[in-house]
């Protein structure tokens, strides 16, 4: 709403780079070293020495009603001439302490803050906490002209309909906290010159699959028990997604703190049927995900088309790499061709079905020629799964459709407005859709590493009635256990040329689908290994 005050931050971000604005104002929140670096220095402010002093201030709110700004001080002290307003910023050791422009326009709007609240500003300065060293800055008229002007384009800018475009080759995205949801180098679909950062490197998914435990949170930590007895303790901090499996509860309090966190809670049958998801009421991107449903609605065969031809492209070379001289390769690459040029998007799926087919008819070639007895394969045929090769790919697409659900509310977008799968069955279809690309590379592939290599045994299956097949408990753990490996596994990204893990490449895809209806990426392309 145009009457709601634009936070300080807001414009001080603005000042620095439009676009990490707009990702501000539309909810996209990060963390960096940087970032929580300056948490940390904010916390030890409230408790700083002298906070007794009743002419020193902590934490002050304000606002100025004519501007429609309002903020909050780091610190003010009340001398005979006004007041002294104190800023504390954290900045790498190796860089100089330079007050940016970004810095000056945030004073000016605290001090006329002040200054409508009928307080008269006496100075401000700023407190660099890594180089505990202070810097006085005098304002004058044109800081406050340059304050004013930046809040009225702060307003225009999220309030505009579409999102601005990404800085090229500016040395600002090198030192961004936002530059692993922004993008800017990615979104012309062409090969990185700079490397992306991305935060968080060591969260990972947890997942609770130990049938009758318990969890709860406790100290800042998920304490998991069974039987009275605790068989885990891992910190919230590290937790970058929880899955639940079968029947393992969790407390009211635990699912409270990790919505708080907005870590997404997904859950899953004991043979990996994916039931649902728990997710915070705010999250980002709201306008995108509005384009996104009147999108789905029209249809982009586009994005249906790339979808499966990244596909087909990852199933031929997951063939090729066990045998060059396979008889569909020629096949499926004839129909990679042909869904470039489809036009239909009924044609898109009779070509992804032939090309399934014909995939899935080779399946049992993956598997290595001493192990295809004790692992027979005839088709694949979906739950229930009548065999122990198609109870491991069921649940390890359960595995990665809660990777790409995970990705995609992490950019905002609704798991359930797609593009190539119908919206009109229920499921997840966006989530359906992008998981396309990634289930030979990801899920095939892993079935196929635990099969040869030994880490599920045909023992570990419970047959029942003769019809239908499920997973023991350690067989179960060991699939979770490979897959969690294969998403950590880092690999040169096909298109961006840098490093990435699978599941980072997974989220980077939901954010060029992102970037698509957003508007400030002309075309989507899928992933293609080689």
């Amino acid at each position: 709403m145009n009457d709601d005050p634009i936070p300080i931050s807001l414009v001080a971000n603005y000042m620095f780079c439009p676009r990490r604005a707009w990702l501000e104002a539309v909810g996209e929140r990060v963390d960096s070293a940087q970032m929580s670096q300056g948490t940390y220095d904010h916390r030890k402010v409230d408790c700083i020495a002298g906070a007794d002093d009743s002419d020193d201030y902590r934490a002050v709110n304000v606002r100025h009603e004519v501007w429609g700004v309002a903020g909050r001080l780091d610190a003010a002290k009340m001398t005979d001439e006004g007041v002294i307003i104190r800023e504390y910023k954290a900045t790498p050791v190796k860089r100089a302490m330079i007050v940016t422009d970004a810095m000056r326009t945030q004073l000016a709007l605290q001090a006329a803050c002040l200054e409508d609240m009928g307080f008269r500003v006496a100075g401000a300065e700023i407190f660099f906490t890594t180089h505990h060293r202070n810097v006085e800055v005098e304002l004058g008229s044109e800081d406050y002209e340059r304050a004013h002007t930046a809040v009225k384009e702060t307003r225009a800018l999220i309030n505009s309909d579409s999102a601005p475009e990404p800085l090229e080759d500016d040395a600002r995205c090198m030192r961004c906290s936002h530059v692993g949801v922004c993008l800017p180098e990615e979104r012309k679909l062409t090969s990185v010159r700079h490397r992306v950062m991305v935060t968080s490197p060591d969260n990972q998914v947890t997942h609770l699959a130990t049938p009758g435990a318990k969890a709860f949170s406790r100290a800042g930590r998920m304490v998991v028990l069974k039987n009275g007895e605790e068989i885990a303790s891992i910190p919230l901090d590290t937790i970058q997604g929880l899955q639940v499996h079968g029947n393992t509860d969790l407390s009211s309090g635990l699912m409270r703190e990790l919505m708080w966190r907005d870590i997404p809670v997904l859950w899953c049958s004991g043979t990996g049927r994916l039931y649902g998801w728990t997710m915070p009421s705010y999250g980002p991107n709201g306008s995108a995900r509005v384009q996104q449903h009147v999108a789905s609605h029209e249809g982009r065969l586009g994005l249906a088309r790339e979808f499966i031809v990244a596909k087909v492209h990852n199933q031929s070379v997951l063939l090729r790499r066990s045998d060059r001289s396979n008889p569909v390769l020629e096949q499926l690459l004839l129909i990679e061709k042909t869904v470039r040029n489809t036009n239909r998007w009924q044609d898109v799926l009779g070509l992804e079905g032939k090309a399934a087919a014909l995939y899935f008819s080779q399946f049992g070639m993956l598997i290595k020629q001493d192990k295809r007895e004790d692992w027979p394969w005839t088709a694949r045929m979906k739950r229930p799964a009548p065999d122990a090769l198609n109870s491991l790919l069921d649940y390890t697409y359960s595995l990665l459709l809660s990777d790409c659900i995970r990705a995609l509310i992490s950019c905002g977008l609704d798991p359930h407005a797609g593009f190539l799968h119908s919206s009109k069955r229920n499921k997840p279809a966006l989530a359906l859709d992008l998981m396309e690309e990634f289930r030979a590379p990801v899920a095939d592939s892993v079935v196929q590493t635990v099969v040869n290599n030994g880490e599920v045994s045909p023992d570990g299956f419970i047959y029942s009635l003769g019809s239908s097949v499920r997973m023991s408990d350690m067989a179960r753990k060991s699939l979770i256990g490979a897959y969690e490996r294969r998403m950590q596994t880092e690999l040169t990204h096909p298109i961006f040329g840098y490093k990435a893990s699978w599941r980072r490449i997974v989220e980077i895809q939901a954010r060029m689908i992102l970037g698509y209806l957003d508007g400030t990426q002309q075309t989507y392309r899928g992933i293609r290994i080689r």
